[in-house]
């Protein structure tokens, strides 16, 4: 019998736990009974826990009465995994940890680990929309940002909420093989293995300040005139810049070079255009500035891990 622990603290993602849970507990049904998976649910207090959600959830046990060793140990994000401090949780997770087979977090558990000590040196995923923040709040970690979910040794890392579920059915296959596991992800109706990594969720180009700078009004100029070709000279005239001090500028304060901005700008645009458009595919290659269907494919595969079509079959 396999041991799972997921921890509780106030203002946790209900999803990241109600999901993976229900992989084991489904899991259980294509098991023997000496191989069933046993969950505990582990409080930092005693009485309900509200969720993020407002719903309330009973744990079974509070960190004090919880000593034993779990085969795998999770802690789910939330609101309250990123904004707030639980010196307890931190104290009692070092020691766990320690004891468990496998430990890791769903989605932006990652920094409770982190505050922890136990990303250090390990590879880790999280949350898209977080890995900037975790990359800043430990940068001895290795933080990778188009995972689902990651294993690192004994540690465990997933991307955000639904990820949770791809971790839990990978440590099902892990424990009992491919083919219970597959079983379990029929009767969720998900698949195994999902095509892409979460850089398919995410906007490859942040948000640009509002603040004019000539690196700006470069940028906006690219995404208004998107169809057009550039170079790093045509943008460092645009600029008022030579060619090698305006790379340079953009590189430190946009974090990638003018390039690697042209390239990802047209895949956004290409994405919008497949989500909210039945334009064809030659249109959208076209205004996005590909000129081919064949570039935006290849563009497409190398930096989403899917073609236009398959992402506008996922999100149209």
């Amino acid at each position: 019998m396999k041991n799972i622990a997921m921890v509780l603290y106030p203002d946790f993602l209900l999803l990241d736990i109600a999901g993976p849970l229900e992989v084991f507990s489904i899991a259980n049904r294509y098991l023997a009974p000496d191989k069933h998976y046993r969950i505990t649910i582990i409080g930092t207090e005693s009485g309900p826990l509200r969720a993020s959600n407002g719903a309330l959830m009973q744990a079974e046990f509070t960190l004090e009465q919880a000593t034993g060793s779990y085969d795998l140990l999770l802690v789910p994000g939330g609101p309250g995994a990123y904004n707030h401090q639980h010196p307890e949780l931190l104290t009692w997770l070092r020691g766990a940890s320690e004891r468990a087979g496998r430990y890791g977090s769903i989605c932006t558990g990652t920094f409770i680990l982190g505050h922890a000590g136990l990303l250090d040196g390990y590879r880790v995923t999280t949350h898209w929309h977080y890995t900037e923040r975790l990359i800043k709040a430990f940068p001895k970690a290795r933080v990778e940002t188009d995972q689902i979910f990651l294993e690192d040794r004994r540690l465990v890392t997933s991307g955000g909420v639904t990820a949770g579920i791809d971790l839990a059915l990978s440590m099902v296959a892990l424990d009992h093989g491919r083919k219970v596991a597959l079983d379990v992800a029929k009767v969720l109706l998900v698949v195994m293995s999902r095509q892409g990594g979460q850089a398919q969720f995410s906007p490859l180009v942040a948000n640009i300040t509002t603040h004019e700078t000539p690196i700006s009004r470069v940028q906006n100029y690219v995404l208004e005139h998107l169809d057009e070709s550039f170079s790093i000279a045509r943008m460092a005239e645009i600029a008022a810049m030579s060619p090698r001090h305006f790379a340079r500028l953009f590189a430190r304060e946009v974090q990638m070079t003018p390039m690697e901005f042209l390239q990802n700008a047209r895949i956004d645009q290409a994405r919008s255009l497949l989500e909210s458009s039945d334009l064809p595919l030659k249109t959208i290659a076209f205004r996005s500035g590909f000129g081919s269907v064949r570039l935006m494919r290849q563009r497409f595969v190398e930096r989403l891990g899917l073609t236009p079509l398959q992402y506008r079959l996922q999100f149209n």
